[in-house]
């Protein structure tokens, strides 16, 4: 009986996920008025990372890793309270040396690692680059066994048996191009509602994900930025607000 049960809403859900992504808005919501700042634009209140690596410069956090203060092993500036149902709005920058990301719905990682400020969970990746498919925006299982999860471009699932991609139009590089700014600003929206995920870049929508995976699922979490491991760089956020989605 159990079994059977499990199987129709599978079954269902996977009928949910396609007729959704059949009828998808490309274009990102309006932002609300309940939105709440995560970031003063002064200093790090409420937030906790490498006092090395991470500051507050002309009204932004900026991160920044040298030959003299290197990063051991990815570090993370982390918000102090856990998030689960939520809209995420920020703008972000990094250099091309290396990448960055968005973390959310994280775990923090204390055992085995290099150093305090490690996270595990789902990852908008942040990176200073247009060669597409390795490009900012796509869902990365950062500390976990998936690897990229969901890509730019996808409508995909995630159940217990693997990763079902139902669409992959959503952008190509001649679009992705026009969109990203090299070296520029680029606003970014996460919206993770119960298993569902979307991001978007600049206004347009990236990715739909939905992530059915009884063990490998995230549902909430901690939430912080990037600064990774490798050749000194650094990486800027700003303007960081959220709402609840529950």
């Amino acid at each position: 009986m159990v079994r059977a049960f499990a199987i129709a809403l599978l079954a269902a859900l996977s009928t949910f996920s396609a007729t959704r992504a059949e009828d998808l808005v490309m274009t990102a919501p309006a932002e609300t008025s309940d939105m709440t700042s995560l970031f003063n634009g002064t200093d790090l209140e409420g937030w906790s990372g490498d006092p090395r690596l991470w500051s507050v410069k002309d009204g932004v956090i900026h991160g920044e890793t040298t030959p003299e203060n290197a990063a051991a092993g990815n570090t993370f500036l982390i918000w102090k309270d856990p998030i689960d149902d939520f809209e995420v709005r920020l703008s972000f920058r990094c250099n091309a040396i290396n990448n960055s990301g968005i973390m959310y719905r994280s775990e923090h990682v204390t055992k085995g690692v290099k150093n305090e400020w490690v996270l595990k969970g789902y990852q908008y990746e942040g990176r200073n680059e247009e060669d597409f498919p390795n490009v900012p925006g796509f869902i990365y299982d950062e500390r976990g066994t998936r690897g990229r999860i969901c890509v730019v471009g996808e409508v995909a699932e995630w159940n217990e048996d693997g990763k079902k991609v139902l669409r992959d139009d959503l952008m190509d590089q001649a679009a992705f191009k026009e969109l990203m700014k090299i070296d520029g600003w680029n606003d970014v929206i996460i919206r993770a509602k119960g298993n569902h995920i979307q991001h978007y870049l600049n206004g347009k929508l990236l990715l739909d994900f939905t992530d059915n995976h009884p063990e490998k699922a995230f549902s909430k979490g901690l939430f912080g930025v990037q600064l990774h491991a490798g050749k000194p760089m650094w990486a800027e956020f700003k303007d960081i607000r959220i709402k609840s989605l529950k």
